[in-house]
């Protein structure tokens, strides 16, 4: 068998708000729920669980890999909605996308204070 990621679990301060959040951003399908989670599946099967941990989140970084219309429609819903997003890691760059790596990109906190990217070309 060769090696996928399979699943992680993503810390929030409210699982169905976290989940909502990106199901609407990134136009996913509900996926069945249990116990302390809320699912959400990538279209490569990939499960993003949400769970409302009892201790203070700490900042992780998320990346997805999304083609240009879907980019498109994400970045739009971003702005309409007033997320504050960055060209860059460093924050330096407010209200603007990058063009690295061949493709486009663009930095934004979810709702849970986590740093999200969304990117149309892969760094390697």
């Amino acid at each position: 068998m060769s090696v996928t990621f399979n699943h992680t679990i993503i810390a929030a301060k409210d699982r169905n708000e976290s989940a909502l959040f990106f199901r609407e951003l990134l136009e996913l399908a509900e996926a069945p729920s249990w116990g302390p989670f809320i699912n959400i599946q990538l279209d490569d099967g990939v499960l993003l669980q949400f769970a409302e941990p009892p201790v203070e989140i700490q900042m992780q970084h998320y990346a997805f890999l999304i083609d240009d219309e879907l980019f498109d429609r994400a970045y739009r819903r971003l702005c309409e909605r007033g997320v504050v997003h960055w060209a860059d890691p460093q924050m330096q760059r407010p209200g603007e996308i990058n063009h690295g790596h061949g493709g486009r990109g663009v930095y934004f906190k979810d709702p849970a204070g986590h740093a999200i990217e969304l990117i149309t070309q892969p760094y390697l």
